[in-house]
């Protein structure tokens, strides 16, 4: 347990001084502002009175921006956007080890494999967390200012939906996240781990969706997809509105959630064993 330990604190601090894990977060935390609440007060304040705007009715846009409402709202582009950066930033935590020979360093000299290994998973969810709270606070002080200047209710989300929310988001991005350090020990660099994975994320899942509607035999298959599990998550909070790109509700919460433990518990399994049975050369 202290190797471990340790070896979690060796991962925080080298993610810390990484530039491009703030860089990745905090494209994560601007892409989240600028579509939930930037463009839809924009749409909001340039429309007429009764208006659709985004989708919606005026009056129910503005609902959508208002404190109460961000649980719903802050996870819908993780299914899909937020998704995707999260992967990438998953490949680069174990890919990068390879490419700079900080791999070898460690099993050497440090603790065991499967110790150092689980310093990065223990670390990377460690992120997850963290961004998840950090995006809902930031997203909640955003919803109250835009409810001040509309002079509209300042009413916070119940605990059970702040809880389920944050639950949600956090599910959606870890299941990403160790996918995406899964793809970098598989393809042994980040560049390649990269590239596969958003390929997956953005393009083939949906590709394979839409087959599935006119080759119903695969169906099953495509209904249990990473992607289709986290776009139900993300699907299962959403409350009023045309669904984000990725957003789903193929699944119930229960459903998606199950599949969700799954593919992080494979992910992280996967990960450990390739480490641990392969050589590094």
């Amino acid at each position: 347990m202290k190797d471990l330990i340790a070896s979690t604190r060796a991962e925080a601090l080298r993610l810390r001084k990484w530039p491009a894990f703030w860089i990745i977060l905090g494209t994560w935390i601007l892409l989240n502002l600028t579509f939930s609440y930037l463009f839809n007060y924009l749409a909001y304040t340039s429309g007429e009175s009764g208006r659709m705007s985004n989708g919606l009715p005026k009056d129910q846009l503005l609902q959508q921006m208002l404190p109460a409402a961000v649980p719903g709202v802050f996870t819908q582009g993780m299914a899909m956007f937020g998704g995707a950066l999260m992967l990438v930033l998953g490949a680069l935590a174990t890919g990068s080890g390879y490419g700079w020979g900080t791999w070898k360093t460690v099993f050497t000299q440090g603790p065991s494999r499967s110790t150092a290994v689980g310093g990065v998973v223990v670390s990377l969810v460690v992120v997850v967390v963290g961004l998840v709270l950090t995006a809902f606070v930031v997203d909640i002080g955003v919803a109250s200012v835009i409810g001040l200047t509309q002079a509209q209710s300042l009413a916070l989300p119940t605990v059970n939906q702040s809880a389920l929310g944050i639950l949600t988001g956090t599910a959606i991005l870890a299941m990403w996240t160790l996918a995406g350090a899964l793809i970098g020990v598989i393809a042994r660099g980040p560049a390649l781990a990269v590239g596969l994975g958003l390929v997956w994320v953005l393009v083939v899942e949906n590709l394979l969706r839409g087959v599935a509607a006119i080759f119903a035999p695969i169906k099953v298959l495509t209904d249990h997809l990473p992607g289709t599990a986290a776009g139900s998550m993300a699907g299962a909070m959403r409350t009023v509105g045309a669904g984000t790109p990725g957003v789903l509700d193929i699944l119930s919460r229960t459903e998606a959630l199950v599949v969700l433990a799954i593919y992080i518990t494979l992910f992280v399994a996967g990960t450990l064993w390739l480490m641990r049975r392969r050589d590094l050369v």
